[in-house]
């Protein structure tokens, strides 16, 4: 709260800007505040990167209670919006000059009716996504005689029981098809239930209009998938996250992971080693687009900004087609807009950074999360049934779904 406080309304005369503390983004930051500001003298920006702390989410909610916000902040979590909405802490933008020709000119009708708040204001600006992808080994799926990677439940199972392998003989698997944490914490289900659920149904929530709508085939589907996964080991119970690089090193296969791995595997993969991308496993039978969780972050003014309309006027230069350019080559993070994978703004980066294209098409059909102020509840009562179910098998599917529904509902109620 000390570093919070000396950003205080009363003793600042530029609008401030939060930024992630990802170094990459401060060059961002830096490179679009000075254009500005040197086109901008009246209308001063200082940016600075989020104050440090366990995680940037308690920064804000600890800002926020001290009244020492920032005027912008650019990386909230989109499940994060509806509380502080409804707390009265942010500027509902739609009301300010220009923003709803420029946002229904960047995003689709789809994704501004999802940001949409339950007051019917819009909040937040989209800005970035990270989807939730399947990275596999290209070798191995070549030494298992599969014509590309799994794409259903079925062909998942299937290539999981021919990569399984006891190789010292000792009666233990020494490798695994894939892997997903075991951990109940609340996030995690972003990079294993939440995707595939996505996946599944086309995109549908998970709450709508104060109730859960999760208790469905799709979810029930999910959970047998994986538990089943578990049951056969063909996913590892142990916490395989705490040895090297599992999927580099080839104890795994294939991983539930997002575009930040390019750089990481190309950092560190050995000599001939391959991988691609591909979307979610889906169920047998399934029909139209396999949706994903987009893994957004947001750009928020809070309501302690004395000149909302200049901030916003800011804010739009961070995500013009120059701005989501300079965003593409210096972070590798994928703007939020339409129509991204037929841009022609945007064809170099992509021909220099092929492996980034498969997000740009995925960006099409990816969603974040639903419009609730208790979403962190919402998904920490689904991972609480995930482990009792999916990891230890205490529960049926179709029970665990109902009991995550039922208790997600009471949330409502209270």
């Amino acid at each position: 709260m000390t570093s919070c406080g000396s950003n205080n309304k009363n003793s600042r005369d530029a609008i401030l800007y939060w930024c992630s503390n990802n170094i990459d983004e401060i060059k961002f930051a830096k490179i679009i505040t000075d254009k500005w500001n040197k086109n901008n003298p009246n209308d001063q920006i200082k940016y600075q990167p989020v104050p440090e702390g366990r995680s940037s989410e308690e920064i804000i909610l600890a800002a926020v209670v001290g009244n020492t916000t920032p005027d912008i902040y650019s990386n909230m979590w989109q499940g994060d919006v509806e509380a502080y909405a409804q707390a009265g802490v942010l500027i509902a933008l739609d009301t300010l000059k220009g923003f709803m020709d420029f946002l229904s000119e960047r995003c689709d009708s789809a994704v501004i009716e999802e940001i949409k708040s339950l007051d019917g204001h819009i909040y937040q600006i989209p800005w970035k996504i990270n989807p939730i992808m399947l990275i596999y080994n290209v070798n191995f799926i070549n030494d298992l005689k599969f014509q590309g990677p799994p794409r259903t439940y079925s062909e998942f199972f299937d290539a999981s029981q021919k990569f399984q392998k006891d190789f010292d003989g000792d009666g233990y698997v020494d490798r695994w098809f894939g892997y997903s944490e075991v951990e109940v914490t609340w996030w995690q289900r972003f990079f294993d239930f939440y995707p595939l659920y996505l996946a599944a149904s086309g995109g549908a929530p998970l709450v709508k209009n104060n109730q859960a709508v999760f208790n469905n085939e799709y979810a029930i589907e999910v959970f047998t998938f994986l538990r089943e996964l578990y049951e056969k080991n063909y996913f590892s119970m142990e916490k395989l996250s705490a040895r090297q690089d599992v999927f580099l090193s080839g104890v795994t296969a294939t991983r539930f992971t997002g575009p930040w791995e390019i750089a990481h595997a190309e950092k560190f993969k050995p000599e001939g080693f391959e991988y691609e991308y591909t979307f979610m496993p889906v169920p047998d039978g399934h029909q139209g687009p396999v949706y994903t969780y987009g893994d957004p972050k947001n750009i928020v003014i809070f309501k302690t900004c004395k000149n909302p309309q200049a901030a916003w006027d800011y804010i739009k230069t961070m995500i013009d087609n120059e701005g989501d350019l300079k965003l593409l080559e210096l972070t590798n993070q994928l703007p939020r807009r339409k129509n991204l994978n037929s841009n022609h703004f945007f064809n170099d980066y992509f021909t220099k950074n092929p492996k980034m294209k498969v997000f740009a098409d995925q960006s099409e059909y990816v969603k974040g999360t639903d419009a609730s102020p208790v979403l962190k509840e919402i998904f920490d009562l689904i991972s609480q049934q995930y482990e009792a179910c999916v990891v230890y098998g205490k529960k049926t599917p179709r029970e665990a779904i109902s009991d995550a529904a039922d208790a997600v509902n009471l949330l409502f109620l209270e």
